[in-house]
């Protein structure tokens, strides 16, 4: 065995040291770049609100923690159809404890992945006590870039394809990587890209309301946007998808989740901003001439 190598395979780099190997698979390098481009923007964003840019690197290790473990439960307590199909229900995940953290093979929700993250971010706000909603608004652009970066780790794992097709982009998914009942087609909707090019478009609505609407709003209510956006998003594309979370009757359980969010984020948003009734602004103009 050699004692010194580098070997680049589909999946990753592999490195061998002193005889021992051990690979950087593409996926995680992908993600990492999304979470740091993400981190970066927010120390900008932070810099130009004259606060202290640090914050966004320190916040950087508990809402990645965080938003791992949130992401892995996630996978764990709805496994998709293709993960049922393999025996790998919430029964054999809590009868297989060590296969919870077996992170390499596969298994990471997006949602969990958003939970998680808010959950870290919370408690690092009250531990350096600042404004948790501020916090996650200048988060909030860089979220959907590092999604926007992200989702093409599904590319080189051959992941996150949708229907078949015929279309000129439609992508080739190699006959091992291809789901149960599609062996036979050839060509998928690139459901990775769709959602790539819909987050990057996220990222510059919410980096226009940053710049421009930041003054009028509450602080988390940019992120509430983001949370209208991502899902209504999330939720036309399960239209394409292949592999949901299977549901009551059949219905994608993600899909349900994601139109409920947005639904709920609307009505927060539309009650935090919402003008004051004439009673109200009648009481404030009498109490403004008496004093």
């Amino acid at each position: 065995m050699d004692q010194f190598g580098i070997d680049f395979q589909s999946l990753g780099i592999q490195f061998t040291v002193l005889g021992f190997s051990f690979t950087l698979r593409f996926y995680g390098m992908i993600l990492m770049t999304g979470a740091v481009a993400a981190a970066f923007l927010a120390s900008r964003l932070l810099k130009t609100d004259r606060k202290d840019p640090d914050i966004a690197w320190d916040a950087l290790i508990w809402v990645l923690v965080f938003g791992v473990i949130g992401a892995r439960l996630y996978h764990i307590l709805t496994p998709s159809i293709s993960t049922v199909d393999q025996g790998k229900d919430v029964a054999y995940f809590l009868t297989h404890p060590l296969e919870i953290i077996n992170i390499p093979a596969g298994g990471l929700g997006i949602p969990g992945a958003i939970i998680g993250g808010l959950f870290g971010a919370f408690l690092f706000a009250r531990r350096r006590k600042i404004s948790f909603g501020a916090l996650i608004d200048a988060a909030a652009p860089g979220l959907a870039l590092a999604q926007a970066i992200g989702r093409w780790g599904n590319y080189v794992n051959q992941e996150l394809y949708g229907l078949p097709t015929s279309l000129p982009w439609g992508i080739r998914i190699d006959p091992r990587n291809r789901l149960a009942g599609f062996e036979s087609f050839e060509r998928f909707h690139p459901l990775f890209l769709y959602e790539s090019l819909f987050n990057f478009a996220n990222f510059l609505i919410l980096m226009w309301f940053w710049r421009n609407k930041r003054d009028q709003l509450k602080d988390g209510d940019i992120f509430l946007i983001y949370l209208v956006l991502y899902p209504l998003q999330r939720f036309f594309l399960e239209f394409l998808r292949l592999d949901y979370v299977e549901f009551v009757l059949g219905t994608n359980l993600n899909q349900l989740l994601a139109l409920l969010v947005a639904i709920a984020a609307g009505i927060a948003l539309y009650i935090r901003n919402r003008p004051a009734p004439e009673k109200d602004r009648k009481r404030r103009r009498s109490s403004k001439r008496k004093t």
